[in-house]
């Protein structure tokens, strides 16, 4: 179980969305530090080769643009039963929006 923490709150993607909970896997990503991050989790130190680099907070939730196009991209919900849950599921809904938006 880790929290999710939002970190850009005036984003319309996140707007009114608290932190929470979820029971998944964490993934360690190597991200560009030009998205733009909307929500981290705390990563802790573990045995595997990022050991050294920990804790620290990684992006799980950013957006991006693409010369005219617009990226969404969460790495939360890896099963059934998070995708499901309130909060993810709308971060998701709204990603989509605001991908399809001119």
């Amino acid at each position: 179980e880790y929290l999710v923490r939002i970190t850009e709150r005036d984003h319309p993607i996140t707007t009114g969305i608290p932190d929470f909970l979820v029971r998944s896997e964490q993934y360690y990503l190597h991200t560009d530090p030009s998205n733009h991050v909307l929500a981290v989790t705390r990563f802790p130190v573990a045995d595997g080769p990022h050991v050294p680099n920990g804790p620290f907070d990684m992006p799980v939730v950013w957006t991006r643009m693409y010369g005219k196009g617009r990226v969404f991209y969460s790495s939360i919900g890896h099963t059934a039963e998070v995708a499901r849950q309130k909060e993810p599921l709308e971060l998701c809904r709204r990603g989509f929006l605001w991908v399809a938006r001119d």
